[in-house]
């Protein structure tokens, strides 16, 4: 009775190798998209005989330098770091296939506002258009009527949730002018 032991990888659940085998198999580069709570991390990886390739990479840390400083972990945080990697990526090869690793797909996610912001740069990711969050969610309507309520509401808990955004001068008010503002910087110069 000779049972191997499955790869270290599977058995922690780190690999879903039958997933991997299979956008392997297409021959497209994959768009891996990493989302924790505070960044995105989006590459576009060319599988080759001896190991991977990247081909273009785009973190949401990047994104302070065209004027984001918001945060990354957010939706229009996501967005950006995909419109980010869509530009740079579209010069390399313009059809990637989506990589989102373990995570379980929720439809208007961060990892589809990603995948929005590659598709708007120019880079063609194959989906389905109502897993796309909708464009006032990427723009950050939600945080702004999140914080206008919350304002008036109680001034006290307003100040203790956008404290990282007070403290940097920024009202969560204007997030989507600061959304557009920062799109028009990656525009300009991926």
């Amino acid at each position: 009775m000779n049972k191997t032991l499955p790869f270290t990888r599977k058995r922690k659940g780190i690999t879903n190798y039958r997933k991997r085998l299979a956008l392997l198999k297409s021959s497209f580069p994959r768009a891996v998209v990493r989302k924790s709570l505070q960044h995105v991390i989006i590459q576009l990886v060319a599988a080759g005989e001896k190991g991977d390739r990247v081909l273009a990479t785009a973190d949401s840390k990047e994104l302070s330098k065209y004027g984001w400083a918001i945060g990354g972990g957010n939706l229009p945080a996501a967005y950006l770091t995909g419109y980010l990697l869509g530009l740079r990526a579209k010069k390399t090869n313009p059809l990637a296939v989506l990589d989102v690793g373990l995570r379980v797909s929720t439809h208007g996610a961060g990892i589809y506002a990603a995948v929005k912001g590659m598709v708007d740069a120019g880079l063609q990711v194959p989906h389905d258009e109502k897993v796309l969050p909708d464009t006032a969610r990427i723009a950050g309507k939600h945080i702004r009527e999140f914080a206008v309520a919350l304002q008036k509401e109680d001034k006290n808990l307003y100040e203790k949730q956008f404290s990282a955004y007070l403290k940097k001068g920024l009202l969560p008010e204007n997030i989507e002018s600061y959304f557009t503002a920062a799109k028009g910087q990656i525009s300009k110069k991926p």
